[in-house]
Order: structure tokens, then C-alpha cells, then sequence
């Protein structure tokens, strides 16, 4: 009888856990979110989950985490559950990583200050490194000796709520260095550029420059004739980048003018940094120019330029565009 009662004790018990398993687990709010840092022991994750708002014994919810066999394998990482979740589908949802994440987008042309507001206007992004210099910042990073413009890739970052934006950027940081390295390594043969830092200022004006995709080749090919020759480069981005945030969106003749470093109407050769991010196709065309032997491009009007060989052409094209000379 002692042996029946205790099968019966034991079948009652596999019962209700069974039951309690694929019964949807009550939540005190429609949503209920948690973030669970690097090497918090399971306990504390069941802990946690409760006190998040989900509506079950903290007690019942780790033992289910022992008995399962997987309670070393859930992983770190920010999550949300919803109405309907059972704790069977709340621990597979932990062991898969299944993780909430967010999203920080780095565009094409971007200046530093523009992925450091972006940095910091990130949703849910721990913030650690807004009120370091960028000298400070890119020692961080283990690049003192870089100028942080144009050295991260503009992509689409996604990441876990409660990550530091320091661990965003080095990602950025990272995939530049990769794509820039192999750019480099399969660079056209006779490119008047002595290093892959030069290739990046080059491919950050290119991208500034062009208007239309279709023309990028062909404008990285003026720029590499040009310093071919040693003429300035000419290129107003350089020269707006150089001004700063003292930029009011009109450039003057009288900045052309002026001398800076950045001045790319008054000295020859590359500017001393980036003025931009690349993405990877201006790396592409800086490195692989389109053949050419225009010196010269004009904008149409329409986002496409028009390329010349020579002064005459291009004031030709400069009073048909620009001027709407016959």
C-alpha cells in the first residue's frame, strides 16, 4: 500500500509540474522586460524575472531552471516576454539567446559629431563615453594615434539593451579596419597613395563628392589624376569640414581663401585626415578609380556630374549647368 501511495504522491507531483510547465505564466503588465548580466547564477535570474513582474515563486520557476538540465546554459542578454509565455518557452527563450535588441544606424558621409549625437541619442545604450575628448575615445579603442574621423563603418549596428556605447563603436571601429585592410590589399596598381590611411581620406572625399552612385568611379578617377599631377584637389567638403561648426550651410569665396589644413584650394595633396565615414563602395572606387583622364566634374542639377579633361570643357560645362549659359 506505502508503495502504491507513494507511486501516486509521485504521479500527482509529475502531474502538476507537468501542468504548471504549459500553464501561460501570469505577468503583471503586458510586456515585462529583464536584462541579464554575464554570470548571474540561475537563482538570481528567477529572482530577477519575478520581481520584473512575472507572477509565479521565484523558488518554483529555479527549480524548474536545475531540473531541466539547462540552467548553465542560459545566456546574458536583454529580454522580453509577453502574455502567453509558458516557463517552458521562458527558459528555451534564455538558452537560445532569443534576446530584444535594438538597433543604431551609421550612415555614409557622417562626421564624427554626427555618430557621437547618434551614439548618444541610441535607445537604450549604456552610456560611457560622452564626456571623454576624442583623443580620449580613441585610446579606448587602442588607436591613440588615429584621428577618429572616418574610421568607423556606417552600417547598421544591432545590439542588446544595457550595452555600453563604447562596445557599439569598437564594432564600427573593427569593421572599418577589416574592410579597409582588405580594400588596400587589392588596391589598383599605381594609385598615387602611400597608405591605406591616405586610401581613407581619398574614398571620405569621394564620398562626399559624388551625387550619383553610377558617377563614383569617375570621381575618385579626378581626384587620383589630379594628385597625379600635383594640382589641388579643389574639393569644397574639405574646406566646409574644416570650418567646422562655425559652417552656416554657405560657403564664401573668401573660404576658399583662407588657409587651413583642410583647404584643399590652397594646398595640394590630401587633407591630414578623413572629412567623412566611406561606405564601401567610395573604398572601392578610391582604390579601383573608373579610367579616365577627366580632371574636372560639374554638378548637372539632377545628382549626376559632368566630367572633363580640360579648363575649357569644364567651364564650358560650368556655364551650361551652373549658370544656364547656352
Amino acid at each position: 500500500m506505502s508503495l502504491l501511495l507513494g507511486a501516486l504522491a509521485l504521479a500527482t507531483a509529475a502531474a502538476a509540474a507537468w501542468w504548471w510547465l504549459e500553464k501561460p505564466l501570469a505577468l503583471d503588465k503586458p510586456a515585462v522586460e529583464l536584462s541579464i548580466e554575464p554570470g548571474t547564477p540561475p537563482r538570481e535570474v528567477a529572482q530577477a524575472w519575478v520581481q520584473a513582474g512575472v507572477q509565479t515563486d521565484a523558488r518554483l520557476l529555479y527549480q524548474w531552471f536545475r531540473w531541466s538540465g539547462q540552467a548553465k546554459r542560459i545566456r546574458a542578454g536583454s529580454y522580453e516576454i509577453h502574455a502567453g509565455i509558458t516557463a517552458r518557452e521562458l527558459l528555451d527563450k534564455m538558452v537560445r539567446g532569443d534576446e530584444v535588441l535594438e538597433q543604431l544606424r551609421l550612415i555614409e558621409g557622417w562626421n564624427i559629431r554626427q555618430v557621437r549625437a547618434a551614439l548618444a541619442a541610441a535607445p537604450a545604450l549604456k552610456q560611457t563615453t560622452a564626456g571623454l575628448s576624442d583623443a580620449q575615445l580613441m585610446a579606448l579603442l587602442g588607436a591613440p594615434e588615429q584621428h577618429p574621423e572616418g574610421r568607423f563603418f556606417p552600417d547598421t549596428y544591432a545590439y542588446s539593451r544595457g550595452v555600453s556605447d563604447l562596445t557599439v563603436l569598437k564594432r564600427a571601429y573593427q569593421a572599418m579596419d577589416r574592410r579597409l585592410k582588405a580594400a588596400w590589399a587589392g588596391r589598383a596598381e599605381g594609385l598615387p597613395l602611400r597608405s591605406a590611411d591616405e586610401a581613407l581620406v581619398l574614398a571620405s572625399i569621394v564620398e562626399k563628392e559624388t551625387g550619383l552612385p553610377a558617377d563614383r568611379g569617375l570621381v575618385a578617377s579626378v581626384f587620383v589624376n589630379r594628385l597625379r599631377l600635383g594640382m589641388p584637389l579643389q574639393t569644397d567638403p574639405t574646406v566646409i569640414y574644416g570650418l567646422g561648426e562655425s559652417f552656416d550651410g554657405n560657403l564664401r569665396k573668401r573660404d576658399l581663401q583662407t588657409d587651413t589644413i583642410y583647404n584643399t584650394y590652397t594646398r595640394t595633396g590630401l587633407p591630414p585626415t578623413p572629412i567623412a565615414m566611406p561606405g564601401l563602395a567610395s573604398l572601392q572606387a578610391a582604390l579601383h578609380p573608373a579610367p579616365s583622364k577627366a580632371l574636372y566634374f560639374v554638378a548637372r542639377g539632377d545628382g549626376s556630374s559632368q566630367f572633363s579633361e580640360d579648363l575649357a570643357a569644364h567651364n564650358r560645362a560650368v556655364n551650361k549647368y551652373q549658370r544656364q549659359q547656352k
